[in-house]
């Protein structure tokens, strides 16, 4: 009896050690064997902070300020939250479940000609149980579902980085194209004070007969185009305030200037950089992750097929009487298995 007992737990454990579907294969990528610039070197060129390589103080406050205030950065970390919820519910699954019940009942019968007279219509009823359950992951279903959930977590977390890198970048180019048009708003400024200046003199010379109409007419007209100008640049200017300011996660106002773009520094960019560094963008490490889901997916699809084992157990008391509840002879237990399968489903 002993060794038939521990074959048969073998054999459930060997049974209960099967996964069903295709295990996931990484596609190969076709790279060169050498690279112009050593991988390590351009590995730490990608990691560095490199908005800070443009070395004004402002840009840099405005892209932390980013990082803690954006929207869409507090919704990217609050659905990796959610997917690591869904992980630790599904892993869950794989480990015994526990929990008790406790019920109280008071019942009427109407008396019937076969019961005594002073017989009590009314009943009571207790009962109390812990019980326990068990779906032994025969075929892998839970754990094919455990491994798509964690693929899900890990592709969320890369679509966070991707949503970090592009708010980093939206706003360092914004910041750039900001300054840009302030150095525009200054040239037509300077371009408006000289038409105006060019136009005085025009008008002195047309009183002397030096010129004629036509030419005062031409110096006016360079004039009120200068002048144009500028409300155009400041819209724009105002347009990408706001941009920065809803990037940060605020509401529109002045954004503080920072170095002028002609002193802003240029961020060393390596030359030859590896085409691997493509496997490290969040873009592609989340398009992976996806595939190792939907691929765990296929396994715990076919998993279905299979029979599903689940064992169950209760252990407590029932009573018609309170006073002896939980003594005497009210103890009472189960212990079930129930094996299922699909036929034509």
């Amino acid at each position: 009896m002993r060794v038939r007992a521990l074959l048969v737990a073998w054999l459930a454990a060997a049974v209960a050690g099967c996964t069903v579907g295709p295990d996931y294969v990484k596609p190969a990528a076709d790279m060169p064997a050498a690279w112009r610039i050593d991988y390590a070197a351009a590995a730490d060129a990608a990691n560095v902070r490199w908005w800070e390589r443009f070395d004004d103080p402002v840009l840099t406050a405005l892209i932390e300020s980013a990082l803690k205030e954006n929207r869409d950065l507090v919704v990217a970390a609050a659905r990796v939250d959610a997917f690591l919820g869904s992980l630790v519910t599904t892993r869950a699954a794989l480990y015994p479940q526990a929990g008790y019940s406790a019920n109280a009942n008071r019942s009427r019968t109407n008396p019937t000609g076969a019961q005594p007279p002073e017989a009590d219509p009314y009943s009571n009823l207790y009962s109390a149980a812990l019980g326990a359950s068990w779906q032994v992951d025969l075929f892998g279903r839970v754990r094919r579902q455990t491994e798509s959930a964690q693929a899900r977590v890990y592709a969320t977390e890369q679509g966070r980085r991707g949503v970090v890198l592009s708010v980093v970048t939206a706003v360092a180019a914004s910041y750039i194209g900001l300054r840009a048009l302030d150095r525009q708003l200054e040239i037509s400024q300077q371009t408006l004070k000289n038409n105006a200046d060019t136009l005085r003199i025009f008008e002195l010379r047309h009183k002397g007969g030096v010129v004629s109409k036509l030419e005062l007419a031409q110096a006016q007209s360079q004039y009120q185009q200068a002048a144009a100008a500028i409300p155009q640049i400041e819209q724009q200017i105002a347009a990408q305030e706001n941009l920065i300011a809803v990037l940060q996660g605020k509401q529109p106002y002045a954004i503080p200037r920072g170095r002028p773009i002609a002193e802003l520094a240029l961020p060393p960019i390596p030359a030859g950089l590896p085409s691997a560094l493509l496997e490290r963008r969040p873009d592609v490490l989340q398009a992976e992750q996806n595939l190792i889901a939907a691929n765990a997916n296929i396994g715990a699809a076919k998993a279905l097929y299979y029979p599903q084992l689940a064992l169950t157990g209760n252990y407590g008391s029932v009573s018609a009487a309170f006073a002896n509840f939980l003594s005497g002879p009210t103890v009472a237990w189960t212990l079930a298995a129930a094996l299922t399968g699909p036929l034509f489903t």
